[in-house]
C-alpha cells in the first residue's frame, strides 16, 4: 500500500505541474470537464458504490481535509465529504496507533542487575533453590517473581532445585562416617 500510495502521490505531483503552464482558460474548461465525467460514471454505476483503495483513500483523505466542510461539500465527489473526513481520521488513527505501539511485545525482560544478583546468590549459596533464593530476595527489597527466578537460573544452565550440590542418601550412606569414635 505504501508504494502506491508514493506513486500516486509522484503522479498527482505530475499533474499539477502539468496545470503550471495551463491558463485559467483551460482550467475553468478542465474542471467542468471533470465533473462531468463525474456525473457519468455516477449514473453508469447507479445503486452500486465505487470501491476505492486503501492508498486512494489516504491520497484523498490527506488532499481534501484542509478544505472547510461547506467548500467540500460543493466539490463533486464519488463520495460523501463524511465518507473523506472519516476516511482522514482513520488515517491519523492508525499512524498514531503504530507510533504508540510498543516495540517489543511480550513480558519487558529482567534488568540486569537483578539478573546478577541471582546469579550471584545461587552461586555462593548452592544449596538454595529458586524459591529460598525469591524469599532472600524478598527481604533485599528485590521485587521479582519466583517463575523469573527460575527462568534465569535456567538460562544460566544452574539447576533451579536445591538438589543441585546436596548429595544423596547413597552418597551419605557410603561417606566414612566421623563421630566421637573417629576422633
Amino acid at each position: 500500500m505504501l508504494l502506491r500510495l508514493a506513486y500516486l502521490g509522484v503522479a498527482n505531483a505530475f499533474a499539477m505541474l502539468r496545470l503550471l503552464p495551463m491558463g485559467d482558460r483551460g482550467k475553468t474548461v478542465e474542471i467542468p470537464a471533470l465533473r462531468h465525467q463525474i456525473m457519468v460514471l455516477e449514473r453508469q454505476l447507479g445503486r452500486e458504490r465505487v470501491r476505492f483503495a486503501p492508498s486512494d483513500r489516504a491520497f484523498l483523505a490527506a488532499l481534501l481535509h484542509q478544505l472547510p466542510r461547506d467548500v467540500l461539500r460543493g466539490v463533486r465527489l464519488l463520495v460523501r465529504p463524511d465518507t473523506v473526513l472519516r476516511w482522514h481520521r482513520d488515517l491519523l488513527a492508525r499512524r498514531h496507533a503504530v507510533a504508540s505501539r510498543p516495540r517489543r511485545s511480550g513480558r519487558p525482560r529482567t534488568v540486569h542487575s537483578v539478573r546478577a544478583l541471582v546469579l550471584r546468590l545461587a552461586q555462593e549459596n548452592p544449596g538454595w533453590g529458586y524459591r529460598r533464593l525469591h524469599g532472600e530476595l524478598l527481604v533485599l527489597g528485590v521485587k521479582v517473581a519466583a517463575s523469573t527466578v527460575w527462568e534465569i537460573l535456567q538460562e544460566a544452565g544452574i539447576d533451579p532445585a536445591p538438589e543441585r550440590s546436596s548429595s544423596t542418601w547413597a552418597d551419605f550412606l557410603r561417606s566414612p562416617g566421623r563421630g566421637p569414635a573417629g576422633l
